[in-house]
């Protein structure tokens, strides 16, 4: 009898938790499905919808600084070397191609000045002893010696003349208005740009050398943003694409660039390129060595997607609701990806093939279901 009452006792509790789990399943189930009541479906406004493949476009965010192209910077130098006599130039100042920057002195100036002026008077009297010695030769009334020695001479005064014509040139003067009376210990420095002074690294009464740079000048009308490109991501660009930048301090100002030129080499370290981009407008507020983000517009391959309307969050994951039947709607989660124009991807549509989704409402049928479970 004893044996007989155990088992009775031991099946009513297997199938007491038996019961207890499939409440708890069923409870857990319910809890994920939302049932609305006719009054409910009519006062509200729902839309039911498919996936819907679209090509979407996701956005490369990089970074990178203002640059200058090379030949819009310049370093200003005297080839001759000499000690700087007076100039106005500070960093920022803005100057003119062609108005005197510095003036230099040096009294290799007026050496290289006289040397010149001596030598074209005796080219003058070389020239003339050419043509008297050409005439007797060829007359027979002088040696042959004679005449080769007197063409040797000007020859060699012709040379050294050009040469020293090249030197004052690099001085800034001009050997077709020199003479005798204008000799000057002094001579300018003109701007060979327009644009603004970046560095001044002489100060005046400083002796500098051929090789030493005083000024340096940046013509920024035509900046560019040198962007870094990780490897990954290079493969994704190409020329003329377009790209909006802007900096920290105002992100809100973004500036229309366009692909230039993709370098082709990578970095050691960083496995990044340098990709240049030209800007469409200039901004006289964009300086060289200025940082700035950018964000680049990449087309994407079709992809299937959802409204946006249909995505709701909550309690930090991403959900649809799926049509069970006319009044009935089970909350499943999704993977989102890229948006796009309303539009967003579904990461994991599998679960989704077929299915009709709640593409408007989808924020009402979760507050339902909310108050449902909070009961």
């Amino acid at each position: 009898m004893k044996n007989i009452i155990s088992s009775f006792l031991l099946l009513l509790i297997v199938s007491c938790n038996s019961k207890t789990t499939e409440e708890k399943t069923t409870t857990k189930n319910n809890d994920n499905v939302a049932t609305l009541t006719a009054a409910q479906l009519k006062n509200t406004s729902f839309e039911i919808g498919n996936l819907e493949k679209r090509s979407t476009s996701s956005v490369l965010k990089v970074t990178g600084k203002i640059d200058v192209p090379p030949q819009n910077m310049v370093s200003v130098s005297m080839p001759l070397g000499g000690y700087l006599k007076s100039t106005k130039l500070l960093p920022g100042l803005h100057i003119n191609k062609g108005e005197v920057i510095a003036t230099m002195e040096d009294q290799q100036y007026v050496q290289l000045q006289q040397d010149y002026l001596t030598t074209k008077s005796k080219l003058f009297y070389a020239q003339k002893e050419y043509e008297r010695q050409k005439e007797l030769n060829q007359n027979q009334a002088s040696s042959e010696k004679t005449f080769q020695l007197a063409d040797s001479e000007y020859k060699i005064l012709r040379i050294t003349l050009n040469a020293l014509s090249e030197k004052l040139k690099l001085i800034n003067v001009n050997p077709n208005t020199l003479s005798e009376k204008n000799i000057s210990k002094s001579v300018n420095i003109f701007a060979p740009i327009n644009g603004y002074v970046s560095k001044v690294n002489v100060n005046i009464g400083k002796y500098v050398n051929p090789s030493d740079v005083l000024f340096e000048l940046i013509n920024p009308s035509d900046i560019h943003l040198n962007l870094k490109i990780f490897e990954k991501d290079i493969t994704k660009l190409s020329i003329g694409q377009k790209l909006v930048a802007y900096t920290n301090n105002q992100p809100e100002n973004k500036h229309k660039c366009e692909i230039l030129l993709i370098s082709k080499d990578l970095s050691a370290n960083e496995h990044s390129a340098d990709v240049h981009c030209h800007f469409e407008n200039y901004d006289k507020a964009l300086l060289p060595g200025m940082y700035m983000n950018a964000d680049i517009e990449l087309k994407g391959n079709n992809v299937l997607t959802l409204p946006q309307d249909a995505i709701v969050n909550f309690e930090g994951r991403d959900y649809v609701f799926v049509g069970i039947n006319e009044n009935q709607f089970r909350m499943t989660e999704v993977k989102i990806g890229n948006s796009e124009n309303g539009f967003i991807e579904i990461k994991n549509p599998e679960y989704l093939q077929d299915s009709k989704i709640v593409t408007k409402g989808a924020y009402t049928i979760l507050m339902k279901l909310k108050n449902k479970t909070d009961e």
